[in-house]
């Protein structure tokens, strides 16, 4: 039983970049052998197993045989007579499919270190187009690597455009998309992930209206971004919350009237952050016009008192989609919030202000007290 480190580990290492979790495949093993070592079954429909004490993934080389649509539909064989060749050989890329021996020797039968040598994003083998996330995914890594350059093959983005061409994206379940998606969006450039879909043509099954927000996918080369990606690329600068950046690129497609963010299966606070970006688009630059009760409004409809965090994502989300003077109306909110959190219901009691009157006095000490600061 010999075991290899595999996978993402081994090629952020290379890349020196940090590395998270280390995955493992065994060659010449079997279930029996792994259990009785100490190892849990981590998976109920695959071979994968964790270790003891560190609880890294060590899975059994196996053999994939397409049977049918989907993600799901392989056929595996993890016999103790699978190589580490065809192991790797039913991988994605070959930048993943570069495995270190326990003395750290690299077998590489995929030349995947002169492809990260060259940024390169190629597919290990034709079987690619079997599994639809493998599309996803090298979307996901044009995002994450996209600093160094990394682009997708010209032979890689053919069978990506034949894979969105097929009936096989429709297997993909909205859970998976999300999942590859989120990841995308805390990646130093997550823009590269909808334009690598959109490029192929998978953008267009999968998240239609985004695709007709961003337009003809190769009009960027000649005609710059579209507004959505603009608009992602100024969240990116801005804010590294994922929910920024998601909003930021979804704001346009969903106010021109998409209604598909509840398909998406995106955390409700992801939702929430793109429809109150709707519904006070049109209050942010209320500072910069001194419209105090239009600020008390922004204020309160946003529930900044209540919810800090969220009121500052929404005002990082509010200037990547308005960045003209959006530091300055972004200041005077705060200042705004700052001098109204500064009347309390308290204060107006011991003055004897009671009952009907209260919320009347309050809207107007709140709107007084704004008025000072956008006065200074």
């Amino acid at each position: 039983m010999k075991i290899y480190r595999v996978g993402g580990a081994v090629r952020d290492r290379l890349l020196d970049l940090p590395v998270k979790d280390a995955d493992w495949v065994v060659v010449g093993g079997s279930e029996e052998e792994m259990l009785a070592q100490g190892f849990k079954k981590a998976d109920a429909d695959f071979p994968v197993f964790l270790h003891p004490d560190t609880g890294e993934e060590y899975a059994l080389a196996r053999r994939e045989t397409k049977t049918g649509p989907g993600y799901k539909g392989f056929e595996t064989d993890a016999g103790p007579d699978v190589t580490l060749e065809e192991d790797l050989y039913r991988r994605d890329l070959t930048i993943n499919a570069i495995a270190q021996d326990e003395e750290g020797v690299t077998i590489d039968p995929f030349n995947g270190k002169d492809d990260l040598a060259d940024g390169i994003l190629r597919h290990v083998s034709p079987a690619f187009v079997e599994d639809p996330v493998r599309l996803l995914r090298v979307a996901r890594f044009a995002a994450r690597l996209g600093r160094w350059g990394f682009r997708v093959a010209y032979g890689t983005h053919a069978l990506m455009k034949k894979m969105a061409a097929s009936d096989d994206l429709r297997h993909l379940k909205p859970e998976r998309v999300w999942q590859e998606m989120k990841l995308a969006l805390d990646t130093e450039q997550p823009w590269r992930f909808f334009e690598v879909l959109h490029r192929c043509g998978a953008l267009q099954v999968i998240m239609p209206e985004l695709a007709g927000s961003m337009g003809d996918p190769d009009a960027h080369q000649k005609e710059g971004d579209s507004e959505s990606i603009a608009a992602l690329k100024w969240a990116t600068d801005i804010s590294g919350d994922p929910r920024v950046r998601f909003a930021a690129v979804m704001f346009q497609s969903v106010q021109a009237g998409g209604d598909f963010l509840s398909a998406l299966r995106a955390e409700k606070d992801f939702i929430e952050l793109v429809e109150l970006g709707l519904d006070l688009a049109s209050g942010f630059k209320a500072p910069l016009s001194r419209d105090a009760a239009g600020v008390v409004h922004f204020l309160h409809r946003s529930r900044a008192q209540q919810h800090g965090e969220r009121f500052e994502a929404l005002l990082s989300l509010l200037s990547a989609l308005f960045p003209q003077d959006a530091e300055k109306a972004c200041s005077l909110l705060r200042r705004s919030l700052e001098a109204s959190n500064g009347v309390s219901v308290q204060s107006l009691k011991a003055r004897g202000i009671d009952g009907a009157q209260l919320g009347q006095a309050l809207a107007f000490e709140r709107v007084k007290a704004v008025s000072g600061v956008l006065a200074g």
